[in-house]
């Protein structure tokens, strides 16, 4: 049965979410804050010039946003990550973005858009990406004695998910990250698609279904403190549920940031309540489209500054030790609880 929001994939486990968090009987100590940022500076059919010009602004004015803002526990600026698509590539955009992980105000990891995909071409277009961001921009980082990176799937299809087949093809896609390198994916919640997954509100390990069958993340094991890794991938999600007050019915809360969704002191507070715990440990990650001008210009023009205040002021009021986070450096807490305390992978 299809109901509302495809609410029949993930209603039942937000409301065993909610039941669970509910009856904790500690609360969070810390909290790791990440902007995942789909940024596509060619999206919605730009020009160069346009596109161009969407880097130079984010270019100017984030590292000011950041350095104005406050700072964490460890005396770190908001950072941001830019998850960059692969078949947008082009050397002056991507040089654009560099120059602000240089500052040391952001990362860039691996977003890609495809369909029909095959194996071979999808492991081609995934190891050449890889090898331009590092040799040519300097970028992602090395662990384990090959190229690491984080993963966003375009159009939300990840695993070949949507019913219908498209914006994907690639069966065993979960196992086939972890094989090139991919540190964990930042692609859930994705509603209001029919990709969503039906684990919410965790971080977790999936393992691509045996027998191929897509939507290899429907089911997995919940990351905990010591409990080593137990699956192919590691799928770090934000937070998913139900916000109330604002209108007569309630609205989805998908950690969205968007010119027409910004941030307000509710959402943040909601956030808090819904992201994903690794023992005492919060992972909140939120995530945008930041780079038409539709978000580009409500978000670098008050949205951001106002969300990292905001987020300060609820973790203070909540006695909760906060930390900004790029995506690496989300993980990098989440591998330390997950190996017992270990010294996380550095890069």
């Amino acid at each position: 049965m299809k109901l509302p929001r495809h609410a029949e994939i993930w209603l039942a486990p937000y409301l065993r979410d909610r039941l669970r968090k509910a009856l904790r009987t500690t609360r969070p100590k810390r909290a790791w804050v990440l902007i995942a940022d789909h940024y596509e500076p060619l999206g919605m059919g730009a020009s160069v010039e346009t596109a161009l010009g969407r880097v130079a602004r984010w270019r100017d004015r984030w590292p000011r946003i950041s350095g104005d803002s406050p700072r964490d526990a460890s005396g770190q600026h908001p950072q941001y990550s830019f998850f960059y698509p692969q078949e947008e590539y082009r050397r002056d955009l991507l040089e654009g973005i560099a120059e602000m992980v240089r500052l040391g105000t952001g990362d860039v990891e691996v977003h890609l858009h495809h369909d029909h995909e095959q194996r071979e071409s999808f492991i081609q277009k995934v190891n050449e990406f890889c090898r331009r961001l590092t040799d040519e921009h300097g970028l992602l980082r090395q662990w384990e004695g090959r190229t690491a990176f984080g993963f966003i799937h375009g159009n939300w299809a990840l695993d070949n998910s949507r019913p219908d087949g498209r914006w994907c093809g690639l069966n065993g896609e979960i196992a086939l990250l972890r094989e090139l390198g991919c540190y964990a994916d930042f692609t859930m919640p994705s509603l209001p698609s029919p990709t969503q997954g039906r684990v919410v509100n965790q971080i977790y390990w999936c393992t691509s279904n045996a027998d191929h069958r897509p939507r290899s993340f429907d089911r997995g094991i919940e990351a905990t403190v010591g409990g080593g890794r137990c699956g192919d991938l590691l799928m770090i999600t934000g937070p998913l549920g139900l916000r109330f007050g604002e209108r007569l019915l309630p609205r989805l809360e998908t950690g969205e940031l968007a010119g027409y969704d910004l941030p307000t002191p509710a959402r943040v507070r909601r956030w808090f309540d819904l992201a994903p715990t690794i023992g005492n440990e919060l992972f909140l990650k939120l995530y945008t489209h930041g780079a038409p001008e539709r978000n580009l210009e409500p978000l670098l023009n008050g949205g951001l500054g106002n969300l990292f205040r905001w987020i300060a002021e609820e973790a203070e009021r909540r006695g909760v030790e906060l930390h900004w986070a790029t995506a690496w450096q989300m993980y990098q807490a989440a591998h330390a609880l997950i190996h017992r305390g270990a010294d996380a992978p550095q890069g």
